[in-house]
């Protein structure tokens, strides 16, 4: 097996671990200067983000502590696609799951490789609009606080390192324009 992947020639390729959330795989590649190696790739499922606003132009984000990085952070709704399943059914699914809000108009803003290195985990990301609240449903791995500020807070919040997730600071410049900020 040779496979061009843009200046590297994949050689070979093994799984070597796999559960119902990522995966890992080794190729075995020929570097761009030639030499033989290895390379890492996770594939981890595709995601949505969601960043609700209300009419007076506040934003909901949430407080959870997330185990991978081992602290609470702040972002907007995020959660996996599961298979199968539409990204903007996802993207509901977890809004709803997170926060209790349903909303009437939906806008799709892009989509981004939160990781470009070595995961392949693409994330789409979305605006929500028209809330009514509910009964937030949250998973049993998720300790969630909602939180809701104006808009200018969350990009302060980005500025002063309290937003670190990607697809979240992506997600609010993406919206100012629209949000006529």
């Amino acid at each position: 097996m040779k496979v061009k992947r843009g200046p590297w020639v994949v050689t070979g390729t093994k799984t070597v671990y796999k559960n119902p959330w990522i995966s890992v795989r080794e190729d075995e590649v020929i570097r761009p200067d030639g030499k033989p190696g290895i390379f890492g790739v996770v594939t981890m499922k595709a995601g949505v983000t969601v960043l609700p606003v209300d009419n007076k132009g506040k934003v909901y984000l949430t407080r959870e502590f997330h185990y991978g990085i081992g602290r609470i952070t702040a972002e907007a709704i995020s959660g996996g696609i599961y298979s199968g399943e539409d990204k903007l059914a996802a993207a509901k699914r977890e809004l709803e799951e997170e926060t209790g809000l349903k909303a009437a108009r939906w806008q799709y803003l892009d989509w981004i490789d939160p990781f470009t290195t070595a995961v392949v985990s693409p994330n789409y990301l979305y605006l929500a609009c028209g809330l009514t609240e509910g009964q937030s449903h949250p998973e049993g791995t998720e300790t969630i606080r909602v939180i809701k500020v104006p808009y200018e807070k969350a990009l302060e919040m980005v500025e002063e390192g309290e937003i670190t997730h990607s697809a979240t600071v992506v997600l609010l410049l993406k919206a100012k324009d629209i949000l006529g900020k």
